[in-house]
């Protein structure tokens, strides 16, 4: 089974074959994120561990930092919660979209076109719909989901298990990958989250936005 350990004040223990790859940013011609493409791999085939106190000469894996620089690795406790009971429900004529604040790692790929919420609010138009859900599908973190109004489907695609790395930005963990907190808890599977690897986020494990900062 694939796996993800946050370890006390350490780093993330992932399990082996877990495929890690870049995630390379492509945007459009205001700036503005639209995807990501697959870049090179990154081998995994004993396991390894990855930073996540954002000090290591050796990213993304550990080079040992977190012990030279007394690295507060804390938990939200508040993560425990599911994803359902933390979410703000906007409901467009087509669409309804799902939003959880806390999880925004300031990714960005929600603007393009007006912003999601303000497509979302004119999901009956085909083209705004279909945008939504675009925007919804490529956050990285899972704050986004869309869901069809008129089947109640989650219009979610299915991603493969892996990490993503994204220079100086968070670890993409896509497909349903477990994540295990450090006192042994699982928090709740979900096809697409963002874990913090700058040591920043008040909102540890997952990333917050914090390293743009």
């Amino acid at each position: 089974m694939t796996k993800i350990k946050v370890t006390k004040n350490g780093p993330y223990v992932v399990s082996k074959d877990l495929p890690i790859n870049e995630d390379i940013v492509k945007y459009n011609e205001e700036g503005i994120p639209v995807k990501t493409e697959k870049g090179k791999n990154i081998p995994n085939e004993s396991g390894c561990s990855l930073c996540r106190c954002g000090k290591s000469k050796n990213k993304p894996f550990c080079d040992g930092s977190h012990l030279a620089t007394n690295f507060d690795g804390t938990e939200n406790p508040e993560n425990q919660e599911k994803y359902k009971e933390m979410a703000e429900t906007i409901e467009g004529p087509d669409l309804i979209l799902k939003d959880v604040g806390s999880l925004c790692a300031g990714a960005g790929f929600c603007h393009r076109d007006g912003g999601v919420w303000e497509l979302t609010n004119n999901s009956d138009d085909p083209m705004a719909k279909k945008i939504a859900v675009e925007e919804c599908q490529r956050c990285p973190s899972g704050r986004l989901v869309a869901v069809d109004k008129k089947t109640g489907k989650v219009l979610e695609e299915k991603l493969e298990e892996s990490i993503g790395i994204i220079e100086d930005g968070p670890l993409c963990v896509k497909g349903g990958v477990e994540v295990e907190s450090a006192d042994g808890k699982i928090y709740e599977k979900r096809n697409r989250v963002t874990l913090c690897s700058c040591g920043k986020s008040r909102n540890k494990p997952f990333c917050d936005g914090s390293h743009f900062n």
